[in-house]
C-alpha cells in the first residue's frame, strides 16, 4: 500500500520561503506522476504543481508559476515543493498526491489521483 507523508509546513512571514517534502513508500512510486494540491476551509482542493515520474515534465497552477518549484529525487522517493516569496493567500493545507497510471500526464483534477498524504499546514502572515 502506497503511503505519502508530507513535512516542512509551518508559520512564516510574507516574502519568506519554505520547502515541503513528500516521502513516498509502499510501491514503485518512482514510476508515477506526483503532485501537490492545497486546500483552505470551505474550498475545494486545488492543484498547485505536478511532476512526471522522471522529472522531465512539470506543470503549475497559474497562481504559483514562477514562485513555486516542484522536483523529485527518485533515489530517495521524495517529492519537493520549493515555495518562494510566500504571500498570505498561499496559506492552506498542502497535500501530496500520487497518480497510479502508466499514462504520462499531469492532471490538474484531484479525482485523477489515487493516493494522498495527510497534509501539512502552511500559514503566511502579512
Amino acid at each position: 500500500q502506497v503511503q505519502l507523508v508530507e513535512s516542512g509546513g509551518g508559520k512564516v512571514q510574507a516574502g519568506d520561503s519554505l520547502r515541503l517534502s513528500c516521502a513516498a513508500s509502499g510501491g514503485p512510486v518512482s514510476t508515477y506522476t506526483m503532485a501537490w494540491f492545497r486546500q483552505t476551509p470551505g474550498k475545494e482542493r486545488e492543484f498547485v504543481a505536478g511532476i512526471t515520474y522522471d522529472g522531465a515534465r512539470t506543470n503549475y497552477a497559474d497562481a504559483v508559476k514562477g514562485q513555486f518549484t516542484i522536483s523529485r529525487d527518485n533515489t530517495k522517493s521524495i517529492v519537493y515543493l520549493q515555495m518562494d516569496s510566500l504571500k498570505p493567500e498561499d496559506t492552506a493545507a498542502y497535500y501530496c498526491a500520487l497518480r497510479r497510471s502508466v499514462i504520462i500526464a499531469i492532471p490538474m483534477m484531484s479525482n485523477e489521483y489515487d493516493y494522498w498524504g495527510q497534509g501539512t499546514q502552511v500559514t503566511v502572515s502579512s
